[in-house]
């Protein structure tokens, strides 16, 4: 016999009771072959490209949904950032290469498109200032458009004046959307170290150094990690960890399937698989129950970083034994309005902002889905993001901020979103001011252990 009953139970119970799910299929395409002087011909181009290169995304993943059982959640497509693809063009505002990139979104039928980005750790090229300055018209006027501007690596230190523009720009996105609670600002991600190859949202783009398209596959389980560990309750932390990469190792095959077969069937390379665990609204589909699963009363208790680090290399370690190609995030992502034990952790006030800073340390991303009181400067952003790229920096990883000053909104309110982006109580900011640290300017370097060579 191929398989047990035992484990064709454990699949069956992972997809109906635990809510594993292919979180996300993301074809990369690369758009630098589209670009010209004129905007409107290289939009002509763009829109044509990616009719033709994704047109079959969408249906090649519902016809896998059927034949193989496995729900995929999102049908998504990330391009090379348009700071790169439209940095010829004669436009100051790069506004209509978003409108662009929502409407063939919207006629593919793909639920979001990432790209509209600009890496600038290093300095502003022409384009990337275009592209940032689109920003709050950008997110404002589209649905499916995604954006990220990376202003911090590892090796070039963190670009502070674009830490500073970022939260100016961010307050802009937030008030531009106010009548929808700034929800443009979920759709906006600050990085540090972004990755070239991320199948998640907001911050997918498909980087320079990418094949001309390729598919990448986002796995996710929360629930079945959780799962796995309510049986072993009264063991110790070398038998959990041991539990969760195995339970990993299992996620992952999963989603190389799929990754695999999509990738065929669209006839484009396969990139990466990401096996992150990113939770959802969804009672049972929380990362902050899994942390408080190992034994704490509530996650943000003392104990919650380092369950979190454990949580996530554990998830690595599984991954990569399970799979040639694990890239992006994989890990486990901490956001608030999207993880219902976060929500309810913040209600309680068992997490502050300051100690979910603390826990990025370890974790796959960064602030992530955290709503802010309105009236928050754009000086106290931009220093928060500054905080969270000197992390990314100094530790190598990946970190990000995503957060959502809700106009009209002060600590302790509830802001909703909806659907997978859930909804929020507003965290309190530290009011101690940092405008004269912000407006310095200029670069905080690389740390020494950059140099590499």
């Amino acid at each position: 016999m191929l398989f047990t009953p035992f484990e064709i139970k454990e699949t069956v119970d992972m997809f109906l009771r635990y809510k594993l799910d292919i979180r996300a299929i993301t074809l990369g395409v690369s758009l630098l072959d589209c670009a010209c002087a004129f905007g409107k011909e290289t939009r002509r181009k763009i829109r044509e490209k990616l009719l033709r290169v994704a047109g079959p995304l969408v249906q090649t993943g519902r016809d896998i949904e059927i034949e193989y059982g496995i729900p995929i959640i999102n049908k998504r497509i990330a391009v090379t950032p348009i700071a790169l693809a439209a940095a010829s063009c004669e436009e100051a505002d790069f506004t209509p290469f978003a409108r662009t990139l929502d409407e063939v979104a919207a006629e593919l039928g793909v639920d979001f498109v990432g790209g509209f980005s600009a890496l600038v750790q290093k300095g502003f090229t022409g384009g990337d200032e275009r592209l940032i300055n689109s920003l709050p018209d950008a997110l404002s006027s589209t649905e499916r458009v995604c954006a990220s501007v990376n202003v911090a690596s590892s090796r070039s230190g963190i670009n502070m004046d674009a830490v500073r523009r970022m939260g100016e720009i961010i307050r802009a996105v937030a008030e531009k959307s106010a009548g929808r609670s700034g929800i443009g600002c979920a759709k906006l991600v600050v990085f540090c170290n972004a990755p070239e190859d991320n199948p998640f949202m907001a911050g997918a783009f498909h980087g320079a150094g990418e094949a001309e398209s390729c598919l990448n596959v986002g796995v996710s389980g929360p629930g079945v990690i959780r799962a796995a560990l309510e049986s072993r309750r009264d063991a110790s932390f070398d038998e959990l960890a041991d539990t969760i990469k195995k339970t990993a190792f299992k996620i992952t095959r999963m989603g190389q399937l799929v990754g695999m077969e999509a990738a065929r069937r669209l006839a484009v390379p396969f990139g990466i698989l990401d096996l992150s665990l990113a939770p959802t609204p969804a009672v049972g589909d929380s990362v902050a129950r899994i942390l408080e699963e190992m034994g704490l009363e509530s996650a943000g208790a003392h104990g919650t970083t380092a369950a979190l680090a454990m949580l996530t290399d554990m998830v690595k370690k599984g991954g990569v034994m399970a799979s040639t190609h694990v890239g992006g995030f994989s890990g486990a992502f901490i956001p608030v309005s999207e993880d219902e034990g976060m929500v309810d952790a913040v209600r309680k006030g068992a997490i502050s902002l300051d100690k979910l800073e603390a826990m990025t340390s370890v974790c796959s991303v960064g602030l992530d889905m955290i709503a802010l009181p309105g009236d928050t400067s754009a000086a106290a952003i931009s220093a928060i993001i500054a905080d969270e790229m000197a992390i990314g920096m100094v530790n190598n990883k990946t970190t990000a901020v995503r957060v959502i000053p809700a106009p009209g909104k002060k600590a302790g309110d509830w802001v909703e979103f909806g659907g997978l982006l859930g909804g929020a109580p507003v965290m309190a900011v530290n009011p101690a001011k940092s405008d004269v640290f912000i407006s310095r300017g200029g670069r905080i370097p690389a740390p020494i252990h950059s140099f590499r060579n």
